[in-house]
């Protein structure tokens, strides 16, 4: 693994506890190792809830002492390696009240949309921990400080999504390996597009963005195609200037709520000065600069396709490599 972040403040903290404890504690904190093809300790869904407040608590006490961790921890804030303590937990005011969360128990996930203040600004976040045994192995957020973002999203709304938190029957959950396929269908749609569908769309599917719905939204004007739903907008081809849809993690399935948490990136080598939609309209390309966006995205699967999609995403320089590039399920 390329970055580990290590505890560092925790480590000292660990070293005053007592010994029969620590001794616990040790033997909890055994993390399988997928290259030895192991097996993740049973985690249900009230467990990896429960680390998932506990984590929130602490970040809103800024204190993550009060998190238990494991003995070596993953951690990253928008695409970066940092010490635990560092980041957003010096910083945060309030978690907002928007809760959509999920879990996987298979893979011992929990993922969180909500929104944090920093001074006077509100953010999207998105949060993604592992917890294997109790304690918390990997912590990846991505936080859209609309400040340092090259786009500017007006009028975010974070509202509970009834499609997001729908628990699908035992007969309309849909195998593992065919969720990620939709999910993954989706990105190849995206990428350079040209009107092609690599997935399906429902019909009622809506797709919101860094707490803007950019789907049957004729107000966004930072899309023209906002205007259209899922399926029209990359039938017409808008999104041609999307080079590349690299890195692609599927992290976490949900199966009880069809829900796929992916992350990656778009590179935009900015080299498209226009291009035609399907219908032949000529157009000029919004991205006249290198950049890649880094991107969480959330996929709610129903009635074999895409029913909605919840994203959040920051823009990070051209080609940004990934800190989890060595990461396993």
């Amino acid at each position: 693994m390329k970055s580990i972040a290590i505890l560092g403040g925790i480590a000292a903290f660990l070293l005053t506890v007592s010994s029969p404890l620590m001794a616990a504690n040790e033997e909890a904190r055994w993390l399988p190792d997928a290259r030895q093809n192991s097996v993740l300790p049973a985690t249900n869904r009230a467990e990896l809830y429960k680390a998932l407040d506990t984590y929130l608590a602490a970040l809103r006490s800024r204190d993550p002492l009060k998190v238990k961790w494991a003995a070596q921890v993953r951690n990253t804030e928008n695409n970066v390696a940092l010490m635990v303590g560092d980041g957003l937990w010096a910083t945060v005011g309030v978690v907002g009240p928007y809760d959509l969360r999920f879990a996987d128990p298979v893979t011992s996930q929990v993922a969180l949309f909500t929104t944090v203040t920093e001074g006077d600004d509100t953010s999207a976040m998105a949060l993604r921990l592992k917890v294997v045994a109790g304690l918390v192995s990997e912590v990846e957020t991505l936080v859209v400080r609309q400040q340092d973002s090259g786009i500017k999203f007006e009028g975010q709304k974070f509202e509970h999504q009834a499609a997001m938190n729908e628990i699908l029957p035992p007969a309309q959950r849909l195998p593992r390996p065919r969720m990620i396929s939709f999910a993954n269908g989706y990105f190849d749609t995206l990428q350079l597009n040209d009107g092609t569908l690599f997935t399906r769309f429902h019909a009622n599917c809506k797709r919101i963005e860094n707490g803007v719905q950019t789907t049957h939204n004729p107000s966004f004007a930072v899309v023209p195609v906002a205007r259209l739903g899922c399926e029209e907008q990359f039938r017409a081809g808008n999104y041609r200037y999307d080079d590349r849809l690299r890195d692609r993690r599927f992290m976490m399935i949900d199966e009880e709520r069809g829900i796929v948490l992916a992350a990656g990136f778009i590179d935009h080598a900015g080299k498209l000065a226009e291009y035609r939609l399907t219908d032949g309209t000529l157009v000029k390309s919004p991205v006249r600069r290198p950049h890649s966006f880094y991107l969480f995205e959330a996929f709610k699967l129903k009635d074999n396709s895409i029913e909605q999609i919840e994203a959040n995403f920051i823009t990070v320089p051209y080609a940004m490599p990934s800190p989890w590039d060595s990461w396993q399920p």
